[in-house]
């Protein structure tokens, strides 16, 4: 619609310049130009409309995956994730060039940071990104818009806010996620003990990300996410069983924010435990994440 208010605006102004012999040309144009843009907007406002339909169903997208160029990583932040992020090892080799083309974008996609005279590396924009690449690898729309900084800082930092040490933040109005570095490698420096930064803040990023987008992996997390809480509404004994078994850290119950919060860290670090404790909680976030692979 818009080309065709173009194309009409440059024909009046072939009127006013005098060369009317283009003016029959674009007569016959326009009303060709003008289907093909309007079959095209329609054609994909029923593709977005079907897509929809059919995550409320079956909980995913049509297509997960759609690469054109495929971007890569460097030397260095190849070998960084190689070796020192388990979650990549544990996929399929299609799915780690998604991974990896996923990874580079992230990286490129955001700004990072550094604060307290932290110098940014390799490591850190390859570590935390592949955090975030991880939780969302599930997704259509991986990038997570909510944020477009990555604020680092060598460890725990002090906020005026609340007059208190920080050891990591989510801020929407910011569009910033914060980490203390120090904080973020100890959450991988144990792999089972349910206590990780970077996956408790991205999982902030990604809830508050979801209730303010409506694409179609906005629309799966919402869905799972309703799902969950009127599963645990209409549930007192698994309620009860979630705060005596002690298996969730009491830092969840403060409110949904840090319950999907937490719950994602033991999802992601311990999840045979969690399956076999808590299946229907686990499926919830399972289908949340659209997370089907790595042995999840």
């Amino acid at each position: 619609m818009i080309f065709y208010f173009v194309l009409y605006l440059d024909m009046i102004y072939l009127q006013e310049t005098q060369i009317p012999e283009m003016i029959p040309a674009l007569e016959m144009a326009l009303p060709a130009v003008y289907y093909v843009v309007f079959s095209t907007f329609l054609v994909y406002r029923v593709y977005i409309w079907s897509e929809k339909l059919y995550a409320r169903k079956y909980r995913r997208p049509f297509f997960l995956n759609t690469v054109l160029f495929k971007n890569e990583l460097s030397e260095k932040q190849l070998a960084i994730l190689k070796n020192d992020f388990g979650f990549y090892k544990d996929l399929q080799e299609k799915e780690r060039i998604i991974f990896r083309h996923r990874l580079a974008r992230f990286i490129k996609a955001k700004k990072f940071i550094g604060r307290n005279g932290l110098t940014i590396d390799d490591e850190m924009t390859t570590l935390i990104s592949a955090t975030a690449i991880m939780l969302t690898f599930g997704f259509k729309e991986y990038l997570i818009d909510l944020i477009d900084k990555i604020i680092i800082y060598p460890e725990s930092y002090y906020s005026k806010l609340n007059d208190s040490y920080h050891k990591g933040e989510t801020n929407p109005q910011l569009k910033a996620i914060v980490f203390s570095w120090k904080d973020f490698k100890a959450g991988y420096h144990i792999g089972d003990d349910n206590l990780n930064l970077g996956i408790h803040e991205f999982g902030h990023a990604i809830h508050l990300n979801a209730f303010s987008n409506n694409d179609v992996s906005s629309l799966i997390f919402r869905k799972g996410f309703n799902g969950l809480t009127n599963f645990l509404q209409h549930h007192k004994a698994v309620r009860q069983d979630l705060i005596s078994s002690k298996y969730f850290r009491a830092y969840a119950y403060t409110n949904h924010f840090e319950f999907f919060a937490v719950i994602l860290e033991n999802f992601i670090e311990t999840p045979t435990e969690f399956k076999s404790r808590f299946p229907e909680l686990y499926k919830y976030i399972q289908q949340m994440l659209n997370f089907k692979f790595a042995g999840y």
